[in-house]
């Protein structure tokens, strides 16, 4: 059994593979920091192999999916991502196109080529790692909210049309809140709550997955996060979402 982990150098991917080796997978680690990846490939041994990719690219997603169609591939993770902090007239159009690129489009692209070669053979695990974030509007942090939104919809559609196929394909999306990892380093936030750990996050993950659950949402406080959603106004709900990444800055 073999996986491919995008965003695989740090955080919840490197957990995730971790996870997987101790299952007896095999795995293929994908991501643009050559020495982080090989560092990790020295941890887990000969089971794991490196690929050098910077998925915010469409021809390196592409090349990708084209090298690897000679491994038996069951599994595809998307984990690679990032966010950025900022009111959205004052944050970089550059930076944000790039996480669009990364957080959007490369998890489309790879989602809709290893899905094909899975149904082919009517097996096979696609996780896209999204964010409870993917189900709010996220004022000064717009745009990443935005593409998780984008992450959770489209694993709820590719979910019920494989569904209505009677396909054995799984997909499921990870929606956790703050996990101990560098994203918040990366978007120039602080943690306003405790933090969930990262392998923990990424044990739930896999076992979320392997049990057919559509959204994996790790911790009781998030899974109470998205319930009271459904309780309060649209509106009130953006305000408090203010307030909670005001704190974070």
């Amino acid at each position: 059994m073999k996986a491919v982990i995008t965003g695989a150098s740090s955080g919840i991917g490197r957990d995730i593979a971790r996870s997987l080796i101790s299952r007896g997978w095999e795995v293929i680690l994908v991501a643009r920091r050559a020495d982080r990846l090989l560092e990790l490939k020295k941890e887990l041994g000969n089971k794991a192999k490196c690929v050098r990719c910077d998925v915010s690219h469409l021809d390196e997603c592409k090349k990708l999916h084209e090298v690897l169609q000679k491994e038996d591939i069951e599994m595809l993770v998307n984990c690679a991502g990032f966010g950025i902090c900022g009111f959205f007239a004052e944050t970089s159009m550059e930076k944000e196109l790039e996480m669009i690129d990364t957080n959007i489009r490369a998890v489309h692209v790879l989602t809709k080529l290893f899905l094909q070669d899975f149904m082919l053979k009517d097996k096979g695990y696609i996780l896209n790692v999204a964010s409870v974030a993917g189900f709010f509007s996220g004022p000064l942090m717009a745009t990443y909210y935005a593409t998780k939104n984008y992450v959770v919809s489209l694993t709820g559609a590719v979910y019920e049309e494989l569904k209505r196929k009677g396909s054995k394909v799984q997909i499921s999306a990870l929606c956790p809140g703050p996990v101990d990892t560098e994203f918040n380093s990366v978007a120039n936030v602080s943690f306003s709550t405790k933090p969930a750990d990262s392998k923990t996050v990424a044990e739930q993950a896999i076992d979320g997955l392997m049990a057919g659950k559509l959204y994996i949402i790790p911790t009781v406080k998030i899974k109470c996060l998205k319930f009271v959603k459904r309780l309060l106004p649209d509106k009130l709900i953006t305000h408090f979402c203010y307030t909670f990444q005001k704190k974070k800055r």
